[in-house]
C-alpha cells in the first residue's frame, strides 16, 4: 500500500474512531439525545453502535478486515444519519447544521462503502 492511500485510510478511520470515542465518553448524553431523537431502547443502541463505529474506524487505521470494518461503519452511518440528521425536520435555525452533519456522513458512507468493496487480498 502506498504511503498516500496509507495516509489516506489513517485519517478516514482516525477521525471516525475519534467520534466514536467523543461518542463513549458521553455515552449518557448521547443516549438521551437519540431517545429525543425516537431511537429506540437507545441506552443499548447508542453504545452498540458507537462500539461499531470503533472497531471499524480502528481496523480500517490499521488495514485490517476491510470488509467488515467498512461493513460496521456503513451499517453506523446508515441507520445514524436519517435519525440524528433529519434536517428536513428541524426549523430554519438549525436545518443547516444539520444539513451539514447529513452530507458530511453521506460522504463518509462513500468512504465505508468502498471499504467494505475491498477485498481481503488488498490488505
Amino acid at each position: 500500500m502506498g504511503r498516500l492511500e496509507t495516509l489516506g485510510r489513517v485519517l478516514f478511520g482516525g477521525v471516525l474512531a475519534f467520534t466514536a470515542i467523543d461518542n463513549l465518553r458521553d455515552i449518557e448524553g448521547m443516549a438521551a439525545y437519540a431517545d429525543s431523537k425516537g431511537v429506540p431502547k437507545a441506552d443499548r443502541l447508542v453504545p452498540l453502535s458507537s462500539a461499531m463505529l470503533l472497531f471499524g474506524g480502528v481496523a480500517t487505521m490499521f488495514g485490517r478486515a476491510p470488509r467488515l470494518a467498512g461493513g460496521a461503519i456503513a451499517a453506523f452511518l446508515v441507520g445514524v444519519t436519517p435519525t440524528m440528521h433529519d434536517f428536513w425536520n428541524m426549523e430554519d435555525d438549525q436545518r443547516e447544521g444539520q444539513l451539514i452533519h447529513f452530507l458530511k456522513n453521506t460522504a463518509m458512507l462513500g468512504g465505508a462503502l468502498f471499504f467494505l468493496a475491498r477485498g481481503p487480498e488488498e490488505n
